[in-house]
Formats: structure tokens, C-alpha cells, sequence
């Protein structure tokens, strides 16, 4: 009980001296502690106890809708997204879909283009935001713009940014970072796992060593760097998977010719 504290957003972190910081919320409450632990994502209010660094946009962005119970409600979509995961590339634009539990439809728009051009895109009003992005898809048989036009949720804009892949910053007493607070990349199927395996490295570091933190941070950030660095690196790139030789760059990246 107690262990996980709802309610409370970070508002602002200060480091206190001799390992310790303070970490107040938007409750108006606060507390100090000697180990903290930046896991709160792309946008990380820890993250600049550590480096200066601040994510970048990437030029592509995300629209994400959703189709639910597909194989009996949309059993045309389900037939179009089949199994797994599907994706029909052009350059400058794709769609991607994929299938999720209970014949769930998760599809993603990709789009590249400037922040400012979705300004224009008013996405309180689901019908025209809808319609406007389907536009960008006019030509393109219904079966593929269906999974956008059809969708049951409101189209959700994901501007894509990314860390520099090599993001790394000195020992620091009495913080780090994981997950996407410590090495934000592009979508590449392995960002929840990397988290995920961090809070586990880093659990078992603290472990290893409970008297000295300074030590278990150490270790856990060596490793954590190269892992992450080569998981980021080994990335379809973006602007490879919408390039002018869309979608063959990619089918040659996954297939290594």
C-alpha cells in the first residue's frame, strides 16, 4: 500500500546536494529522496538534472485510429490487415496497421511533413480531421483508406522525436534515467521492451549492490548505454521507410539485400 501514488504529477525536480533532489507536484506536495529515477518518458522533467539535451522532431508524424472487434464487425479491414502487421508504403506517406487482442485494428497514418502543416488539421472535429487526412490518400484503393475513414476513434496526431542516438551523460550522485526519458527513438517496435528491460537491469544493479547506489547506477548506465545505442542504431530509419525508393529501401533492409 502507498508503493504507487496516484494523483501525483511531476511539476519540477531540484537537485538538494550529496545525492539528494527533491521532487515536487502539481498536488502542491513534494518529497526528498537519495535514488531518483527518471522514467517519465520523451519528455522527462528528470532528464535535465542530467543533459542538456531535448528531443527533436523527426520530420514524420503519427495518426493513429483504431477499429474494434475487426474480424466480426470490419471483417473486410480485419481481411485487409491480416495476422500480424501491415504496412503499404509511398514516398512521403504510408499506412500501417496491425492486429491487437480481440480482433482489435490499431492503424497509423505516416505522414512526413513539418509540425506546422497539421496545424491546419483540426482535430476536435473528427469527421473534417478524418476527411482531411484521407485526402492525402485520394487514388488509393478503399480497402487501404477504409481502415482511416472507417476508424471509431478520434484521429490522434503522434509528432514523431528522437534523442540522439549516442545520448549518454556523466555520473550524476543519486539519479538516472530509463526508457524513453534516457534514449527516445522513433517507433521501431523495441522501445517498451528496452524500458522494460532497463527497470529490470537496473533492479538487479541496486541489488547487487544496496550499499553503494553510486556503484549499481554505474553499472546499469554503462550497459544501458550500449544497449540502447545499438537497438537505435539498427532502427529502420524514417525517412528511409518514406524516401523516394519507398517501400523498397525497407523490403531491402529487412531482407539484407
Amino acid at each position: 500500500a502507498g508503493t504507487v501514488r496516484w494523483g501525483h504529477k511531476v511539476s519540477g525536480v531540484r537537485a538538494l546536494g550529496d545525492g539528494c533532489h527533491e521532487v515536487a507536484f502539481a498536488n502542491g506536495t513534494a518529497v526528498t529522496t537519495s535514488l531518483l529515477v527518471g522514467a517519465d518518458g520523451a519528455w522527462s522533467r528528470v532528464r535535465p538534472l542530467l543533459s542538456g539535451a531535448t528531443p527533436e522532431y523527426t520530420g514524420v508524424s503519427f495518426i493513429e485510429t483504431r477499429l474494434f472487434d475487426g474480424d466480426n464487425r470490419h471483417p473486410n479491414r480485419a481481411k485487409t490487415v491480416g495476422g500480424g502487421t501491415m504496412m503499404v508504403l509511398e514516398p512521403g506517406k504510408g499506412i500501417l496497421a496491425h492486429r491487437e487482442r480481440g480482433g482489435n485494428l490499431h492503424t497509423w497514418v505516416i505522414l512526413a511533413r513539418p509540425r506546422d502543416w497539421f496545424a491546419d488539421i483540426d482535430f476536435t472535429d473528427r469527421a473534417a480531421a478524418t476527411a482531411q487526412i484521407a485526402q492525402e490518400f485520394d487514388g488509393w484503393v478503399p480497402e487501404l483508406t477504409a481502415l482511416v475513414t472507417d476508424g471509431e476513434t478520434a484521429p490522434v496526431l503522434r509528432n514523431i522525436y528522437t534523442l540522439p542516438i549516442e545520448h549518454r551523460w556523466d555520473r550524476t550522485p543519486g539519479v538516472t534515467l530509463l526508457g524513453d526519458a534516457a534514449h527516445l527513438a522513433a517507433p521501431n517496435g523495441e522501445g517498451a521492451n528496452l524500458a522494460l528491460y532497463d527497470g529490470a537491469e537496473l533492479g538487479k544493479a541496486i541489488a547487487a549492490h544496496p550499499d553503494d547506489i553510486e556503484t549499481a547506477l554505474t553499472e546499469y548506465e554503462r550497459a544501458m548505454f550500449v544497449r540502447s545505442g545499438a537497438s537505435n542504431a539498427g532502427a529502420p530509419d524514417l525517412h528511409v521507410m518514406l524516401g523516394d525508393n519507398a517501400p523498397h529501401d525497407l523490403i531491402n533492409a529487412f531482407t539484407g539485400s
